[in-house]
């Protein structure tokens, strides 16, 4: 079993970064940008697939998550100066960064704001911007989805009203109890991964995500719909876009549209994979490629 060290970083203005590390101290590192809701769990199999290649592995519980402080009125871009201050006390000028889900554009945000520093990105099933042009972004949603988004774009009290029975449930939620809780969201390729380990770490990141209440869930939702705060097309790392056509959660369509605005990224669009499945079928084909990628010129 890969050791782990937790972490309360202080940063400036008196908040703590909530983190999680694990591998080889001397190895290039890695920071993984988790879902919303969620936090800085163990997850074994992104540890070991890590660890087997190399890789210091950090997981940052965002503001609001975890033991994170919160931080309301946050922004996507404001992930960059927790990840850079995670990164400077870890004693790393330079390294990979990871994204799933909702942690796919802070993973975008650390490449566009943070370029000197971040060798590559990734994102696995990653939102687009709210306001993306020409893309119609709760199409192919599941339920909850479509209505908790366009809830938080048009009414941030009736959004905090909506969610608060749902994280009630989810701060308790059991591995078991992962497909009945986000039935309008799993797809049938995912459904089988909500029994497997995978859906143990699942549970435990939402119940460790609500440890202090609601208020990062409020706030990551607040951020995807309002401007990010950086531009997309100024990206010059590289980028690799992992989505599953079976997904959702975020569908096809978000990671078709990213892929046609950040300039040199590469589309990995997996017809058969959903938002889950994407992890455990092919973890290790993303890590190998987000460090082949490094060497690839963006633009």
């Amino acid at each position: 079993m890969t050791a782990r060290e937790r972490l309360a970083l202080p940063l400036p203005g008196g908040r703590v970064l909530d983190a999680l590390v694990s591998g080889p101290t001397a190895g290039d590192l890695l920071i993984f940008h988790h879902g919303s809701p969620g936090a800085a769990v163990p997850m074994p199999f992104l540890e070991d697939a890590a660890a087997a290649r190399g890789l210091r592995l950090a997981t940052a519980s965002r503001p609001g998550f975890g033991g994170s402080s919160r931080q309301p009125g946050r922004r996507v871009a404001d992930a960059a100066p927790d990840i850079a201050a995670l990164a400077d006390h870890l004693g790393a000028e330079r390294f990979f960064t990871l994204g799933w889900s909702g942690g796919g554009p802070h993973a975008l945000a650390c490449a566009a704001l943070l370029p000197g520093r971040v060798r590559a990105v990734a994102t696995m099933g990653g939102v687009a911007p709210y306001d993306a042009e020409g893309l119609d972004w709760i199409a192919g949603m599941g339920e909850d989805n479509q209505v908790e988004y366009p809830t938080a774009a048009r009414d941030p009290g009736e959004l905090a009203a909506w969610m608060a029975p749902h994280a009630e449930a989810l701060a308790a939620i059991q591995a078991g109890d992962l497909v009945a809780g986000l039935r309008s969201l799993v797809s049938a390729v995912d459904e089988p991964y909500c029994a497997e380990e995978f859906g143990e770490v699942l549970a435990e990141s939402f119940r460790t995500a609500f440890a202090h209440g609601p208020g990062g869930w409020f706030d990551d939702d607040l951020a995807f719909v309002s401007p990010w705060g950086f531009d997309l097309g100024a990206i010059t790392v590289p980028v690799t876009l992992w989505q599953g056509a079976d997904d959702l959660m975020v569908p096809y369509a978000h990671g078709q549209w990213l892929a046609g605005h950040i300039p040199g990224a590469r589309a990995e669009l997996q017809p058969e994979e959903g938002h889950l499945s994407i992890w455990l079928g092919q973890i290790g084909a993303i890590l190998d490629g987000l460090l082949a990628a490094e060497g690839r010129a963006s633009g």
